[in-house]
């Protein structure tokens, strides 16, 4: 809540600048707005004029869904079983054939192995740094680019900056990563240098209780906001900070999230078909969780339903998967829980004629070590990762790359991880060789410095 200072003059709706702009749970001010944590600024920064770039009117726009597995996932028993291996490197899990002659996955995908021509493997990412964060899988950077001007924007932000909204009352850029106590892992994607106006929606909590009218009509609602734009211009005078304009574009999401109830429909998921529902499945029990995100099969059916609302980008984050110890056993459990829903998810897709517009990413921060441990676990491999993706227009039902026997290392087609990022670009729409966005001292930053991945968009 906040005090607006100023005359006690009356305006057409009985207020006073003396009064508090309350609509619901919003507040709205000159000097910023709590919409719950909906679009609560997380930096004081510059909102940078817009870009020109591509454009999305009079065309069907392009989305993604980027589903961060926290923690490392092991790629030796997911997409890259290595069936000649030692035991201590083998492991527990046998490869299963496909739907594409030729490509085997691990046994705990059965549904996604039907669908393997709608998907696409990466099994020599490399490039991985080793944090325990999504700061690559979002960026495409080490957190340490450009840190000095408050870091590299994500993919989401990056959109939101280059596109806009499709509709005004749905954000360009949803994060439904759960909070977790590792609190790196449940990163939806941070602005960086283009300030909180680009920040993810994040509809958790008491954030959902406020995107009602509560009773205020659209006429008022009209006239409140004719008044804030009046305290607005009162004030842009004496901010030299550059601050202001982030929060004008706040006030004028949030307004234009509460006279839509768009949003809100997509997020409940009591108006979907309870057999759709029940295809994605709820995740339950979550085991294995500790200090990550839970295994929520919800949120990709939520994901699809953003997308088809007129969301740009979605990321989330979809269980631990950091398997010091009983790797085998969270494989089995995570493992088969994401099937389940990813599986679902591509399938919901292409039934809505929306798969290639929409790119599914699904990868971790790094891979997990050959040998097994004591444990029974794998341990931090930053050498080599993989990579699952799918939708997008992207030529699919093929593998990229390969490791060496024990799955060490990249001895086919090393990919970049920016070429992952760069590729999710590219199935926006963005064209990364030509594309900028001007940073805080006025110089022009490309997106990221690879190209796309030749092979999938070629």
């Amino acid at each position: 809540m906040l005090t607006i200072k100023g005359p006690s003059s009356r305006f057409c709706d009985g207020h006073s600048r003396r009064s508090f702009l309350k609509i619901g749970g919003l507040s709205l001010g000159a000097g910023g707005l709590s919409l719950a944590d909906l679009y609560r600024a997380e930096a004081a920064s510059p909102n940078l004029p817009a870009e020109s770039g591509p454009s999305s009117s009079g065309r069907r726009h392009k989305s993604v869904i980027n589903i961060f597995l926290a923690g490392g996932p092991p790629h030796q028993d997911m997409w890259d079983i290595k069936t000649s291996a030692p035991s201590e490197v083998r492991g527990e899990f046998r490869p299963i054939s496909t739907s594409v002659p030729g490509i085997q996955i691990g046994e705990v995908f059965p549904k996604l192995a039907g669908l393997m021509d709608k998907a696409a493997i990466i099994r020599s990412v490399v490039g991985c740094r080793g944090g325990h964060d999504g700061m690559q899988c979002l960026t495409g950077w080490e957190g340490n680019s450009l840190k000095s001007l408050g870091g590299r924007p994500s993919i989401g932000s990056s959109a939101s900056r280059i596109f806009g909204p499709v509709d005004p009352s749905v954000p360009p850029f949803v994060g439904l990563s759960e909070p977790t106590r590792h609190l790196p892992w449940s990163d939806s994607g941070q602005t960086g240098f283009l300030g909180s106006a680009y920040s993810s929606f994040k509809p958790d909590g008491p954030g959902m209780e406020n995107m009602t009218l509560k009773g205020i009509t659209l006429d008022r609602l009209a006239d409140r906001r004719r008044l804030l734009t009046e305290i607005d211009t009162m004030r842009r005078d004496i901010d030299i900070s550059g601050a202001m304009e982030g929060m004008d574009a706040f006030g004028k999401r949030a307004l234009d999230v509460l006279t839509s109830s768009k949003l809100v429909d997509a997020l409940d998921l009591s108006k979907e078909d309870p057999r759709l529902v029940a295809r994605y499945g709820d995740g339950k029990p979550y085991q294995y969780q500790y200090d990550g995100a839970p295994t929520c099969n919800e949120q990709l059916l939520i994901a699809r339903r953003l997308v088809e609302a007129g969301v740009r980008v979605v990321s989330l984050s979809y269980g631990r998967w950091d398997s010091h110890s009983k790797n085998f056993d969270l494989v089995r459990d995570h493992g088969s829980k994401l099937d389940q829903c990813l599986s679902a998810l591509v399938t919901d897709l292409d039934e809505r004629g929306m798969l290639d517009d929409v790119a599914i990413a699904v990868w971790g921060e790094f891979g997990r070590t050959p040998k097994i441990n004591a444990a029974a676990g794998r341990d931090h491999w930053t050498k080599v990762s993989c990579a699952w993706l799918a939708g997008g227009g992207l030529k699919t039902g093929q593998v990229i790359g390969a490791t060496n026997r024990l799955g060490e290392e990249a001895t086919e087609r090393p990919v970049q991880m920016q070429e992952v990022v760069a590729t999710l670009y590219h199935c926006l729409g963005i064209d990364t060789q030509n594309t900028t966005i001007t940073d805080p001292t006025g110089r022009p930053q490309f997106l990221v410095d690879q190209s796309p991945i030749a092979e999938l968009v070629g």
